[in-house]
Order: structure tokens, then C-alpha cells, then sequence
């Protein structure tokens, strides 16, 4: 008999409709409680509420929790695969956390919902029925922490969040999923190349993100020198350039050695020090900041929070992230 750890932290996944006045919100008791025993035969479900938060008020500390409860699960060596679900508004900063700072020899799998349990439509059910069979395949050991929604798999990664409200929301921007489920059959296509692990205790620094405009100028830059901030991460224009009114605070940061990493704000490609003109991207690097080729600002910002722990200098820092 194999056994699957699945831990809740609320969400919409947890959440019910009031049918006064059809605002959703958390339930009394969990939803899923219900449902999960029937998802397989000789199966033993290991079900906890480890949290019960709306993704919004998930912080680092709380990814800290459940990172933690997984790495208990891996030492007990009981667990043949681990299912977390999720809220959708902050899962793929969740699952990133964790796949940089889980090592378990079973699969992880976070899972959410778009639309509560009691709605006409609802894909709660289905998405943790297809995470438990992902966690369940042989096939999903060594690929990293796995998202699974509307029966697709993705790494953690790469997957992003795309719609407000659609079941299809979660994606892979230039690269896609790297599996699928269907009729019970879960079945894997590629993989990532490498994998990073950084071991961690605390989360203890302070790292703001940042989004580039047209007319951009130093005022944002400048009111985060009066901050007590460890690293910044600007989601730039393009391939990773900035307007040229941004350079004065900009400058000031890098001189007081706060690392300051570039990502794009685009939705698909990687940021790249491409342009040489004042405030492109050959510019900013020649100034000290690091690129993060592939991941977005919001990954980009876990990232960071996790290497800030592993007190590395600034060559070291550039030459992970580039990887």
C-alpha cells in the first residue's frame, strides 16, 4: 500500500460559496476531507491542515512551514509521494520556494483551484485527484516540485499564473508543460536540465520587487534607500534594459553593495544584456546587476531570498543565477 502526505493550506480549493451573498470564502471544515479517500485503491491518504491561509497571506515563513514538514516526511521515510494544495494567487512562488529548498527522494505536488468546491464547474476535485496520481507515478521522481492543474503537469520553475479566473490559468511561457494527465494515465514528455537545492533555515532578509515603465525615473529607487532592504529585483523592459532616469538610484543601491537583479517584464523569453545604449542591458551589467535569464520577477525575488541565506558574494550570486 502506498502512502501520499497531503497537506492543506486553503485557498479557493478549501473555500465555499455563501449562497446569500455569493462571496467565496473559507469553509468550517475542509471541503476535500470528504473526497480524498476515494481517489484510489490500496492507497493510505496521510491527510493535515497545516495551514489554513487565502494565498495572499502566505509569506516566506509560511513556505518555510510546509518546507520543513517535507523534509520531516523524508526523514521518516514512510511517504511515497507528497500532494499540497494550494491557493492559486501566490502557488507558483510556493512551489519555487520549495523546489529550490526541498531534497526528498518522493514526488511533491501542489495543486489548487479556480472555483470553489460548490460551484457549477468546479476543478478542485479533479486537480487533486490528477497531483495524487502524478505524486503517485514513478515517473514524476527526480523532476523537481510539480504543479499540477487542469491536467497538466509543470515545474515549479517555470509555471506561471495567466488568468484572474479561467481553469486553464496555469502555464509554462516559452517552454510549456512537461507532462499531462489523462484517464488516470500520467505521462511525462521533458524535463528540466538541472536542479538547484539550497539548504535553509530562516528567511530572514528583505528583497523588493520592482516593475519597469516608460518615463521610469529614480523616485522608487531613491525611496528604497531610506528602506532597510537586503537585494532588489526589477522586472525591466525587453531583454533587460531600463530608462536612463532610473540610473542615479539605481547606481546608489549597487554602490552600497545591495544586490539588484534584472528579469523582463515581458511574458515570454529571457532577459539578456543585449543593447550598449545608456540604461540597456550591456549598460546595466557593466554597473554590477545580475541577470535572471528564464525566471520572472516574482521567482527571480524567491530565488534571491534563498541565496541571501547562503551568504554569497556578488560573483557567486551572478554566476548561479545565469545558470
Amino acid at each position: 500500500m502506498k502512502r501520499i502526505l497531503l497537506l492543506h493550506t486553503g485557498g479557493t480549493i478549501s473555500m465555499s460559496t455563501d449562497q446569500r451573498t455569493g462571496a467565496v470564502k473559507p469553509s468550517g471544515e475542509h471541503p476535500l476531507h470528504k473526497y480524498s479517500h476515494l481517489f484510489e485503491e490500496n492507497l493510505q491518504i496521510i491527510e493535515e491542515d497545516i495551514l489554513q491561509l487565502p494565498s495572499p497571506h502566505v509569506t516566506p515563513s509560511d513556505m518555510l512551514t510546509i518546507q520543513k514538514r517535507l523534509e520531516r516526511a523524508e526523514q521518516d521515510g514512510q511517504i511515497d509521494g507528497a500532494v499540497i494544495t494550494h491557493g492559486t494567487d501566490t502557488l507558483e512562488e510556493t512551489a519555487y520556494f520549495l523546489d529550490l529548498t526541498v531534497n526528498t527522494s518522493f514526488p511533491v505536488v501542489l495543486t489548487g483551484a479556480m472555483r470553489p468546491v460548490d460551484e457549477l464547474g468546479s476543478d478542485g476535485i479533479s486537480n487533486l485527484q490528477n497531483a495524487i496520481w502524478t505524486a503517485l507515478s514513478n515517473e514524476a521522481t527526480d523532476k523537481g516540485v510539480l504543479v499540477v492543474m487542469n491536467e497538466e503537469i509543470h515545474s515549479a520553475r517555470y509555471v506561471t499564473k495567466t488568468h484572474t479566473t479561467n481553469v486553464a490559468t496555469f502555464r509554462t511561457p516559452t517552454f510549456g508543460p512537461i507532462g499531462i494527465v489523462s484517464k488516470h494515465e500520467v505521462r511525462f514528455f521533458q524535463k528540466l536540465v538541472f536542479y538547484e537545492h539550497y539548504p535553509v533555515n530562516q528567511i530572514s532578509s528583505n528583497v523588493c520587487l520592482l516593475k519597469s515603465y516608460a518615463g521610469m525615473d529614480s523616485t522608487l529607487f531613491e525611496a528604497l534607500l531610506d528602506k532597510d532592504i537586503d537585494g532588489l529585483v526589477i522586472e525591466a523592459l525587453g531583454a533587460g534594459n531600463l530608462p536612463p532616469a532610473t540610473l542615479p538610484g539605481l547606481k546608489k543601491l549597487l554602490e552600497r553593495n545591495i544586490p539588484v537583479v534584472i528579469t523582463s517584464r515581458a511574458f515570454n523569453g529571457i532577459a539578456q544584456d543585449i543593447y550598449a545604449y545608456t540604461g540597456g542591458g550591456k549598460h546595466l551589467k557593466e554597473l554590477g546587476v545580475i541577470f535572471a535569464p528564464g525566471l520572472s520577477g516574482i521567482k527571480a525575488r524567491i530565488k534571491l531570498l534563498i541565496l541571501l541565506e547562503q551568504k554569497l558574494d556578488s560573483e557567486q550570486l551572478n554566476m548561479i543565477f545565469r545558470q
